[in-house]
């Protein structure tokens, strides 16, 4: 499965997103990719610390414009993290350098050829990208199965939200037919506060395709980045990473899900 995580608003958790389900999918046993086009490089620094990757999604799609013999093969830009069946291909300001050119070549297909390369490798690919529809994110849209929209109980969010999905249903009709809206991630959920659940509600009303899982806001989310180590891994027993493998079981099952989840919940009605 390739999986993008993408919103136009900055700061609704999209790196946080994708290197917490990666990790729940490689403690899971699934070989797991990140791919990081964002050339602030969070989900690289998330999954790495300190450590510097000799070459990045940046060398890799260089290739594609002006290279002087035999490109290498994709893999051969993926890293090892300290986290099994975890690899990561990461991000570096080049990127910001090389997009024009890119752009300018006519190259959109190249992540979508790279990528069909690393499914040879690879279970599950997650992608994270930067907050803007620009070169590299019309690329990962072209490339993706399927897109998970991040909500972070803004009443901003909720407003550039209808600009995503606008986006991603042009790139469908455009260039990528069998892509898909798999739902909005709410995250940052204060379950106490009144507005988030009534932003929650409007989107419901709205027709959107809420994910059953909520993503509380915490803390520890901050000291896991801090500490360049998933939740799965810094937290194990903590609350939100026990969102984080449901939302990674809601999106590998969704009819089982829910209705386990119903389940569970005609189970705590008193009689």
């Amino acid at each position: 499965m390739r999986r993008l995580i993408f919103n136009k608003k900055g700061g609704v958790g999209k790196t946080s997103i994708v290197c917490n389900l990666a990790a729940v999918s490689a403690q899971q046993g699934r070989k797991t990719l990140v791919i990081d086009l964002d050339s602030q490089a969070n989900s690289s620094h998330y999954l790495l610390g300190d450590q510097v990757c000799e070459k990045s999604v940046a060398d890799l799609l260089a290739q594609s414009v002006g290279f002087v013999g035999k490109p290498e093969p994709a893999i051969e830009f993926v890293y090892a993290t300290p986290f099994e069946n975890l690899y990561i291909m990461s991000a570096c300001d080049k990127l910001t350098e090389i997009e024009h050119k890119l752009e300018s070549r006519y190259k959109i297909l190249a992540l979508r050829k790279a990528i069909k390369q690393l499914e040879e490798f690879f279970d599950d690919i997650y992608i994270d990208t930067p907050p803007a529809l620009n070169f590299y994110t019309k690329s990962a849209l072209i490339a993706a199965d399927s897109v998970l929209i991040p909500f972070d109980c803004d009443a901003f969010s909720r407003y550039s939200l209808e600009t995503v999905s606008t986006a991603i249903n042009d790139i469908c009709e455009d260039h990528n037919p069998d892509l898909f809206i798999e739902g909005v991630v709410v995250n940052q959920f204060q379950p106490r506060a009144k507005l988030p659940q009534q932003l929650v509600n409007e989107l419901k009303e709205d027709g959107h395709p809420i994910i059953p899982v909520m993503l509380n806001s915490s803390v520890k989310m901050r000291e896991s980045h801090q500490n360049a180590s998933p939740l799965a891994y810094f937290a194990p027993s903590h609350n939100l990473t026990a969102q984080f493998f449901d939302l990674y079981n809601y999106l590998m099952d969704p009819d089982g899900f829910v209705t386990e989840l119903q389940a569970q919940q005609d189970s705590e009605v008193p009689a």
